[in-house]
């Protein structure tokens, strides 16, 4: 009796090492980015594409490498663009587009989690003031905007020593 053909048995060599190397890597990491929040599909493409050659995928390829539809894929790109962990590069005389990370995608992102914590101690504020700090309310949102005014803080001297050790 023949062997049954393997998924992508007749595909291109970097296709068969993704399957058999990197995709159980880009599915567990998958879970963890889901697990703290992320969206799916998108935790997947980021893996993907943190686990690439090159950073840099287009649709195609992470349509075929995460089996997902075209559909999926441009959800994940633009969620994560929006997130400004990746970019959209057109190839030069093709309308074909490659989804690239970010250099240095981590500090990025957490750099744009900097601004979120900023504004989310500002409401918090705004909320500690309004309910006063003689109110259970009060004091929870001034405790919860002390903890991220602190966090703030050292995220951000942790993020500069970070750049500056590069």
């Amino acid at each position: 009796m023949a062997d049954e053909a393997t998924p992508h048995q007749d595909t291109d060599p970097e296709l068969r090492e993704y399957e058999k190397r990197i995709s159980p890597f880009v599915e567990r990491f998958a879970a963890d980015l889901t697990e703290a929040g992320m969206q799916r599909m998108a935790a997947r493409v980021f893996a993907c594409l943190l686990a690439s050659e090159d950073g840099a995928l287009t649709s195609a390829q992470l349509s075929e490498r995460l089996q997902a539809s075209p559909a999926a894929i441009s959800g994940a790109v633009r969620y994560l663009s929006q997130a400004g962990m990746i970019s959209r590069q057109r190839d030069p005389g093709s309308r074909r587009e490659r989804y690239l990370l970010h250099t240095d995608v981590w500090y990025t992102s957490f750099v744009h989690r900097d601004t979120l914590l900023s504004r989310w101690l500002t409401t918090l504020n705004t909320g500690a003031d309004a309910l006063g700090g003689n109110t259970p309310g009060g004091r929870r949102l001034a405790e919860s905007a002390e903890f991220l005014a602190f966090l703030r803080k050292e995220l951000g001297t942790l993020l500069e020593r970070w750049h500056n050790s590069r």
